[in-house]
């Protein structure tokens, strides 16, 4: 109780400062100058001086500071937030991930650690909790709705809602994250309803991962409590979601990249209700191209309105969320900026943060690696892999099931076709564009493999293989020889866990991720250096270069997202919600 009024009395002594310093009693600690200020409230351009004090703004207009920071002509902005994100997905931990993304003018991100809550539970999210106040930027953390995702794989870990619950007492835990079981809020299994009760006692926010939902799965979800989607693919869907009062995210990732899909639909009247995220992008995309800034560029460059599209990456996810003192450039709200060279190319000088300057011409003053907080060891485990382990068996037709690869997206075809086949078992031909795929536990020494047939990656020797494989995080290796998937599984065994390309028993490149399988504790360019070198080795064995190979496989195993999908138990249909065999007959 002592500590929580002396928190109370800072809180006041505060506020009859910035009262004091607002009524022109008392200097501002920084005054911009000969700025142009985005109003996101009006969508107007307003030249007027801005007035910070204890990392506050207290005023538009003319003020004495003890510090002046000249705009010359430039645009005072908003920061940019970043709606939905898994920072594992980026490689990094929370602190690299941070320097990254305030280059990039994202000073508060909403977060979702399932990724490594699949694999270390709670402690995982812990972890992530404790990088997070490395970080110089605001991460929030959304509570995983579903460890496992589903009940048809196996994963690291449980958590049910007495084990969420008491994260709700860090003041960075918002609610909870993407609920992805649909099947589960549509019966209204206990459990799940147990999370969703639980959330909405402690909060209102609850995230939904409605991914192929028609009209009548959005209106159950919505019954539940939930009020957002970032898995919108066409205008149909979105319009499904507007229509019924959710938030549309619109996602561009490294392999979801739905903003040109969706971009045509917001105009004035129903921009409110859009907001920008990425989800997934590794550190290579996030240095060339950028987080959520680069989805305001693309938009635009569609002709959408500049700021527009400003606030569709500020004030709407600051409103969706409840923050009330972010998302503006005005009286009572945090002092997080951008000054922009140019609004239409959306190029940013400087970037500034509760008042602070944490980044300028795409590099951030800070730099966090290589943290004393370590998170629990997790070894990788399975046990020896041989041949007859990876074969897939085909019927007297040599008709399968073939998982089918949709360039940069999630979604896959369900695709039936006649498969190159010796001793009635698939094999790998030259000719044709289809390679094996194996997912492998790797949690709990189980021993359980799921083994496919997929078509798209070009590949025509050697084998990739990675610890990533959303949600649950098992082995996931695709080849063209079981002899090159076996080494390439032994060597992330030997790193704990990574990226790597095999061929003939070589390892081209290489990339450890030790912190679960998932992360690095080098910074973003040292990662984009490896993957780098991962994706050309990729290539080199004739995978794609249109998409993201490893991004790619690593979502072939998520059973949440249609058509077809592996999981260590076997290949999944996600439509009909159920496991099927590869053959036909």
């Amino acid at each position: 109780m002592r500590e929580e009024l002396e928190l109370l009395t800072v809180n006041k002594e505060n506020l009859v400062r910035r009262i004091k310093v607002a009524a022109h009693n008392e200097p501002a600690d920084l005054v911009i100058k000969n700025g142009k200020v985005i109003d996101v409230f009006s969508g107007q351009l307003l030249e007027m001086d801005v007035a910070i004090a204890d990392g506050m703004i207290v005023g538009l207009g003319d003020y004495a500071a003890n510090e002046i920071l000249d705009a010359q002509g430039r645009y005072i902005c908003p920061a940019l937030i970043d709606a939905h994100v898994h920072i594992e997905s980026s490689l990094l931990t929370p602190g690299a991930f941070s320097d990254v993304l305030a280059a990039r003018g994202v000073t508060a991100a909403i977060t979702d650690p399932h990724e490594i809550a699949n694999v270390l539970g709670a402690d995982g999210i812990r972890f992530m909790l404790e990088r997070a106040k490395e970080s110089s930027i605001d991460l929030y953390v959304m509570l995983p709705s579903s460890v496992p995702a589903t009940a048809f794989e196996h994963n690291g870990a449980t958590l049910e809602a007495n084990d969420l619950e008491p994260l709700f007492n860090h003041t960075q835990v918002l609610g909870l994250a993407e609920v992805m079981d649909f099947p589960a809020v549509l019966n209204a299994e206990p459990e799940m309803v147990d999370k969703l009760a639980m959330t909405l006692k402690h909060s209102w926010r609850i995230d939904g991962h409605a991914a192929g939902l028609d009209a009548r799965g959005v209106n159950i979800y919505k019954a539940a409590g939930i009020r957002t989607d970032h898995e919108c693919v066409s205008i149909d869907e979105a319009k499904d979601r507007l229509a019924r009062g959710m938030y549309v995210m619109i996602r561009q990732g490294t392999v979801a990249k739905d903003l040109p899909q969706l971009i045509s639909l917001v105009n004035e009247t129903n921009s409110r209700r859009f907001l920008f995220c990425t989800d997934d992008k590794y550190p290579d995309d996030l240095l060339s191209e950028g987080s959520v800034d680069h989805n305001v560029r693309m938009a635009i460059k569609s002709g959408l309105d500049p700021i527009t599209c400003i606030k569709m990456a500020s004030l709407n996810p600051a409103e969706c969320y409840g923050f009330r003192e972010k998302g503006a450039v005005a009286p009572g709200y945090e002092a997080n900026f951008l000054l922009l060279d140019d609004l239409e190319q959306f190029s940013i000088s400087k970037v500034y943060a509760h008042g602070k300057r944490i980044a300028e011409n795409g590099q951030s003053v800070h730099h966090h690696t290589h943290s004393a907080i370590k998170p629990q060891a997790h070894p990788l485990k399975w046990p020896a892999l041989a041949a007859d382990v990876l074969a897939v068996p085909l019927g007297p037709s040599h008709k399968a099931h073939v998982i089918g690869i949709i360039p940069n997206s999630l979604v896959t075809r369900n695709l039936v076709e006649q498969v190159p086949e010796q001793n009635d078992h698939f094999v790998y031909s030259p000719n044709r564009d289809y390679v094996k795929m194996a997912v492998i536990e790797r949690h709990k020494g189980l021993g359980t493999v799921g083994t496919a047939i997929v078509k798209g990656f070009g590949i025509k020797s050697g084998a990739i293989a990675t610890t990533i494989a959303h949600d649950s995080h098992n082995l996931v290796v695709a080849g063209c020889s079981d002899s090159d998937m076996i080494a390439a599984a032994e060597h992330l065994k030997a790193i704990d866990g990574g990226m790597v390309v095999v061929n003939d028993g070589n390892v081209l490149a290489e990339l450890a991720l030790p912190i679960a399988g998932l992360m690095t504790d080098s910074p973003a360019a040292e990662a984009a250096s490896a993957l780098k070198e991962l994706n050309e080795a990729a290539i080199s064995l004739g995978a794609s270069d249109s998409f993201n190979p490893f991004l790619t496989l690593s979502f072939l195993s998520l059973p949440v997202i249609p058509d077809l999908k592996l999981t260590d138990t076997g290949l999944f249909d996600v439509r009909a919600f159920q496991h099927i065999s590869v053959p036909i007959d």
